[in-house]
């Protein structure tokens, strides 16, 4: 999956590999994201997906190899992204606004559980700066006709929006997105996919987005990482879901047929309870 140029890069890892518990997760993972960039990163439940992110959040050493984030060790880069840990449900008695919950990205802590903190923006040009960054990018997101509703009282897409907004408030150049298609119906699924890549785009920030479906995802990726087996393989999704490819990695014979309406269904899938079944829609 390598593209050669490091300083271009977001994210460059290099023969990297983990262990946790004396186990090993993964390992020789080459792996490049550059700026502009929509990659998911795909496999089983257990493959790995979380700990790559722990990994590149820096809250998480590799064992084996080398990981630069935008140049730097992870831990050095924390700063510059922006980071929407799995899906979080706000229900109806939740009375904090949008617009209140997108400014706590800038108020408070960047690892998911915003702090507030008002009074560090204090008055003048900085709270200006402030309030028109919240509104760029509720505006960014689409965001603007609810906003100012209680989240609690926006639907799941919207919700989702709302919390993409957040991560996305300190112009980070790196957006990492831990399943946010989670609990999602499959047209808000194509929705916010369509978001992040319009994202990618406009603001030119790399985006590494972890799924269970890719095919919510086909039509707006730029390449995919597939982990399994304590492996993992990068390129296209044309490249790297194909019944060989897959294979390989789980070593043990898998088929990837197209269905119809250009789904992608894995047949021979091992681990049943970790694929959710012999023959399923690919996850």
């Amino acid at each position: 999956m390598s593209h050669g140029g490091g300083a271009s890069n977001a994210v460059a890892m290099r023969d990297a590999a983990v262990r946790l518990g004396g186990r090993e997760i993964w390992s020789g993972v080459d792996f490049n994201v550059r700026a502009g960039e929509l990659v998911a990163i795909l496999g089983p439940n257990g493959a790995g997906k979380s700990t790559l992110l722990r990994v590149l959040l820096g809250l998480l050493a590799p064992s084996h190899g080398q990981v630069r984030v935008l140049g730097l060790p992870p831990g050095g880069a924390r700063q510059h992204i922006g980071y929407l840990p799995q899906r979080r449900v706000f229900d109806a008695s939740t009375r904090i606004r949008g617009v209140d919950l997108v400014r706590l990205g800038l108020d408070g802590d960047r690892w998911g559980l915003p702090l507030p903190a008002w009074g560090r923006w204090g008055g003048g040009g900085a709270a200006r700066a402030a309030r028109l960054r919240v509104a760029e990018v509720i505006e960014l997101v689409g965001a603007g006709g609810y906003a100012k509703r209680p989240i609690g009282e926006c639907s799941g897409g919207e919700q989702q929006r709302l919390l993409i907004a957040q991560a996305l408030v300190r112009r980070p150049r790196l957006l990492v997105l831990d399943e946010p298609l989670d609990g999602l119906d499959i047209p808000n699924q194509a929705a916010v996919t369509a978001l992040v890549q319009r994202i990618c785009r406009a603001e030119g920030v790399a985006v590494l987005l972890v799924a269970h479906d890719v095919n919510p995802l086909l039509p707006y990726l730029d390449r995919i990482l597939y982990l399994a087996g304590g492996r993992a393989a990068g390129g296209t999704s044309q490249e790297v879901i194909t019944g060989p490819k897959l294979s390989e990695l789980y070593g043990t014979p898998i088929e990837v047929l197209r269905t119809s309406d250009g789904r992608l269904v894995v047949v021979g899938h091992p681990e049943g309870h970790v694929a959710h079944g012999p023959r399923h829609v690919l996850q």
